[in-house]
């Protein structure tokens, strides 16, 4: 008998972090990815990497974009310029699509401050969007996992992170270790209904991420 792989929406698969989760996810024995991305040229890379894509915008209808998906993860950002459009309105939409397809779980990458948005003044309005977004998401009824990281970097990842409900100090994290977090809390049981932040640390993420 064998176990049919889980099919994971990647929402913002086209962006730097994005791309790692498609990858982590393509050489899974757990997961298909599906690439939600915006135009065509972005639809034809992934095609040309096997991938599944759905053609789809944070800001317009997105029931089609959750159909045969079983789990999602929200990766996606404006890079500052449309923080209510996509990070916030954006994340809540596909939030209301997911709870009516029955998705089994909503994996949300936040940031380190949306707990309190006041921390920054360039960032502010940034992290009030995230704010919103995973308040929206934990009033939900769906399953989820809320992952705040550090500042991220561009650097070769560790596998390894420090993880605690609030962490308080600032720090960065590679997006490749971030990324591994994401799919690895995709499991049922892994920190479910729960918010965490994550920096650079000692911890190997797969035990992080499963320690109760």
């Amino acid at each position: 008998m064998t176990n049919k792989k889980q099919n994971v929406l990647v929402a913002g698969a086209n962006g730097t972090t994005g791309r790692i989760i498609i990858e982590l996810l393509k050489s899974s024995d757990l997961y298909n990815p599906i690439a939600m991305v915006r135009d065509q040229e972005q639809k034809d890379y992934f095609e040309k990497e096997n991938v599944l894509v759905v053609l789809a915008d944070l800001e317009q209808d997105l029931k089609d974009a959750v159909i045969n998906v079983d789990k999602v993860i929200f990766a996606a950002g404006s890079q500052g310029e449309n923080v209510i459009g996509v990070d916030q309105e954006g994340a809540k939409r596909l939030i209301d699509a997911s709870k009516n397809a029955g998705i089994r779980k909503f994996v949300m990458l936040s940031a380190m401050g949306a707990d309190d948005p006041s921390v920054s003044d360039t960032l502010e309005d940034y992290l009030k969007a995230k704010q919103n977004a995973d308040n929206y998401l934990k009033s939900s009824g769906l399953n989820y996992t809320i992952v705040r990281p550090g500042s991220l970097t561009d650097e070769e990842g560790t596998g390894k992170i420090q993880l605690e409900e609030k962490i308080n100090n600032e720090g960065s994290i590679s997006r490749a270790d971030v990324a591994q977090t994401l799919v690895d809390v995709l499991n049922d049981i892994a920190k479910h209904n729960q918010v965490f932040e994550i920096l650079a640390g000692e911890t190997p993420i797969e035990k992080a991420v499963n320690q109760q």
